[in-house]
């Protein structure tokens, strides 16, 4: 046989491979429904090239090492107590100043199957019970505080914490699948992200690789207990924020790597518009004092995460591969964990690039609140929380 056939061999036996899964070792094994959607993403040559040449993040100071996993939101009360976080085992918990307390708790159904595990995606398999707080806000007239369960859906606490309560689960009889973040206007009014009708969050690297199309922006008004749904057939809608004046709102699109802008007030009210083309995967977003607005990425995306999310039929081929979620979650982002923080304008213009390269300090961030000329981040995967300083 000569070498030409061999390889054809071969490449039909892998092939055939691919399409069975017959040892079920692949990324997708568990989901027989899975499918890979298109990203529309810009030419390569127009992804953003700014870097942080210093690479300054890896000048913060790591704090509360093993004390918190998975830190996803950093919120401070109306006080500017804090900071408060939600973590992986469920709880709401609160720095103050000495140690981290209990706050609240998202689940009425702890149990054991909750207690403290060596890592945040140690928790993935009980999600479900032990609920996961993501978003966190305050409202600052009552001092309650607002949580985006990826489970339990939209959910309110006391400022003396506690059980949290159940707001809302559901929109036009869809039930929240992966409920993320949230942002609070002066009337009350909750502007949250439901980031796919089919995946739960625990699945959220299978919802990166697939792209569906399911995900919504939603609000909810407290005084009718409506909710609406003002953008939808979203990939993976992300971090919301309001502008410093109330007349829009930001949120993130996770798969296409992109902020949003959505219209409250004047002639545009009612429509959105893309504000920036981001270089990487973004999770939250956060304005500060002087009404900027912070993205945490979590990587940059990689010339082979580009060419799989521009061709679906090549992903779901390579995702049949008995290669881990976790490898292939590395190949689409270059190899290695490395966190990147960009800052904008309201009009879109990015002022800051801050990043870890290498991923030597900083592996990862979720969210960034600045308070006191801090920059406090947060990471769903890391097991502490990074302060970045300014000079």
């Amino acid at each position: 046989m000569t070498a030409g056939r061999v390889l054809m061999v071969l490449f039909l036996l892998l092939a055939l491979y691919c399409a069975t899964d017959p040892f079920k070792h692949s990324a997708i094994s568990e989901f027989p429904d899975f499918e890979a959607y298109v990203v529309d993403l810009p030419p390569w040559s127009q992804l953003p090239v700014q870097r942080d040449p210093e690479n300054r993040l890896q000048k913060s100071e790591i704090k509360f090492m093993n004390q918190v996993q998975g830190p996803e939101s950093m919120a401070f009360d109306p006080q500017g107590r804090g900071p408060y976080t939600g973590v992986a085992d469920g709880r709401v918990v609160f720095w103050n100043g000495d140690k981290w307390t209990d706050f609240a708790y998202t689940s009425p159904n702890r149990s054991d199957l909750c207690d403290p595990k060596p890592s945040p995606l140690s928790y993935l398999k009980n999600e479900h019970i032990c609920g996961r707080p993501l978003g966190l806000r305050f409202d600052k007239k009552t001092g309650d505080l607002y949580i985006a369960d990826a489970y339990f859906g939209l959910m309110k606490v006391g400022p003396e914490g506690g059980l949290a309560t159940s707001l809302i689960t559901e929109a036009e009889g869809v039930p929240f699948k992966f409920t993320n973040d949230l942002d609070i206007d002066d009337e009350g009014n909750i502007y949250f992200t439901d980031s796919s009708k089919n995946y739960q969050r625990r699945n959220f690297i299978q919802l990166v690789f697939s792209s569906e199309t399911t995900g919504r922006v939603l609000k909810y008004n407290p005084t009718t207990k409506e909710t609406t749904v003002l953008v939808r057939d979203l990939q993976f809608p992300n971090g919301v924020s309001l502008s410093k004046d109330g007349s829009f709102f930001v949120f993130c699109e996770g798969c296409m790597g992109r902020l949003r802008k959505y219209w409250l007030k004047g002639e545009k009210a009612g429509t959105s518009e893309v504000m920036a083309i981001l270089p990487g995967f973004p999770d939250n977003v956060r304005t500060n004092e002087k009404g900027e607005f912070w993205v945490a990425i979590h990587c940059r995306r990689s010339i082979y995460g580009y060419i799989s999310a521009k061709y679906p039929k090549f992903r779901k081929f390579i995702l049949k591969f008995p290669i881990s979620a976790k490898i292939q979650y590395l190949l689409q982002i270059g190899g290695r964990p490395h966190a990147l923080i960009l800052k904008y304008s309201p009009e879109g213009k990015l002022l800051e690039v801050l990043e870890d390269s290498q991923g030597k300090v900083v592996k990862a961030a979720s969210e960034v609140e600045e308070k006191d000329g801090k920059l406090w981040i947060g990471s769903v995967l890391m097991p502490f929380v990074a302060v970045y300083k300014f000079d």
